[in-house]
């Protein structure tokens, strides 16, 4: 038996964090099919593992132990697997790249599809995403982060708000050129961080393995659509 079994829907978007931290972690899961999440989805709240509206959902085969919501999710797994920073000060920074991270996301689908892509959208948005990614190069900087070298919060070695940093903007990086141009030239160093975390071999293959599994995609329906027409200029 896996160690986890995830629901998330077949496409990289917030279930790419959890997978992610996963892989980094050097543990196994199992994942459920579309049909089957939408399945779940529809049964009385009573009947599900954990009370939610949306995967992803994370369940600890060896515990029963299940938690809805990718910040949560991604806690749990810090907490349980001994992948969060020695002080309440670092612990609570990496949180705040996981929630930045989530925001971000919600940015880049418009808040879920509330809205599809267009040129005049893009340009209007242009200044946010790159405040967004000063944000990371700023705190980066403020740790000892340089293009060459370093990581998000220092330390000896990538904990998770590197995992989740490399994820978040290599995964976007890698399928919209427009954010790859913006973000070389608005956060070079977060760039180059996220490349050297996503090098690392258990995340390389995990992003290979998506590109097998999803292709282009990053988010599902109409919204995915218009990302990769706008997105990739």
């Amino acid at each position: 038996m896996a160690d986890y079994e995830l629901l998330y829907w077949s496409v990289p978007f917030r279930g790419q964090f959890v997978r992610a931290v996963l892989a980094f972690a050097g543990k196994s899961w199992s994942e459920r099919d579309d049909g089957a999440i939408a399945a779940l989805m529809g049964q009385p709240v009573a009947q599900m593992p954990v009370p939610f509206m949306g995967p992803p959902v994370l369940i600890d085969n060896g515990n029963g132990f299940a938690v809805s919501q990718m910040p949560a999710i991604v806690l749990y797994l810090g907490e349980t697997l001994g992948l969060m920073p020695p002080t309440a000060e670092l612990r609570a920074l990496t949180m705040k790249v996981v929630n930045d991270a989530n925001d971000v996301i919600d940015e880049l689908t418009l808040q879920g599809g509330m809205e599809m892509w267009n040129e005049v959208r893009w340009q209007e948005h242009v200044p946010r995403f790159a405040k967004w990614m000063t944000l990371w190069e700023e705190l980066g900087s403020r740790h000892g982060l340089t293009e060459d070298a370093g990581l998000l919060l220092g330390g000896e070695g990538p904990g998770i708000a590197d995992v989740i940093t490399a994820t978040l903007w290599t995964t976007v990086a890698d399928r919209f050129s427009r954010i790859e141009a913006l973000l070389a030239d608005t956060a070079p160093r977060t760039l180059a961080l996220s490349r050297r975390v996503a090098a690392q071999p258990s995340l390389a293959a995990l992003a290979e393995k998506a590109r097998a599994d999803y292709g282009d995609a990053y988010a599902g329906g109409q919204i995915g659509q218009s990302m990769a027409k706008i997105l990739n200029g």
